[in-house]
């Protein structure tokens, strides 16, 4: 990893309107410090989706420097060097991703789209905080990695594994329903 003090985690998904924009904010709060998380989109909608931007509000995430933007942004000479790059959608993960500097470990961690969710109020509510809290859920097994001591065979086989948790796996115990409103 380039830095071991402080990782560099780009979330990718094709609108980056809700999903990898939760996943930003998440990681950039519960990350201690030792991760720095950014998002994009293959395709961005150029903005945040209300629902998703209202949630993160609810659960007292900072929203101010969120943004849709492009994952081109991620790919110069300028852009920070990632450690890591997570898919969460199946989408951005089929598509010819850029080339990243350095060599990122890479994983997918697919995510259902609530934006496509059709159905009452609720029912589209609830779409946004299942996809929050699958999130929640995979970046508090994320962050807890003993990223230092895994050889990068272990940590990509962990990543994967990440990929693979449901909403209430008992490896990272309940969600604070409250929280997530």
């Amino acid at each position: 990893m380039a830095n071991e003090e402080c990782f560099n985690v780009l979330f990718l998904c094709s609108g980056n309107s809700a999903r990898s924009i939760f996943a930003e904010a998440i990681l950039n709060q519960e990350g201690r410090g030792r991760f720095r998380a950014w998002s994009a989109g293959s395709e961005p909608k150029g903005e945040i989706h209300p629902r998703a931007l209202e949630l993160l509000q609810k659960t007292n995430y900072p929203t101010a420097e969120l943004r849709s933007k492009s994952w081109d942004e991620f790919s110069g000479g300028e852009a920070p060097e990632m450690d890591f790059v997570i898919t969460v959608c199946d989408r951005a993960a089929q598509e010819v991703c850029p080339v990243w500097p350095g060599q990122p470990m890479s994983a997918h961690w697919g995510v259902p789209d609530p934006v496509v969710v059709e159905g009452s109020a609720a029912e589209k509510q609830l779409a946004f905080v299942e996809a929050y809290r699958m999130l929640r859920n995979r970046i508090a097994v994320f962050v807890n990695l003993p990223i230092a001591s895994l050889d990068r065979l272990s940590l990509k086989k962990r990543m994967d594994e990440i990929g693979q948790i449901g909403f209430e796996d008992p490896r990272v115990g309940a969600i604070d329903d409250e929280r997530a409103g």
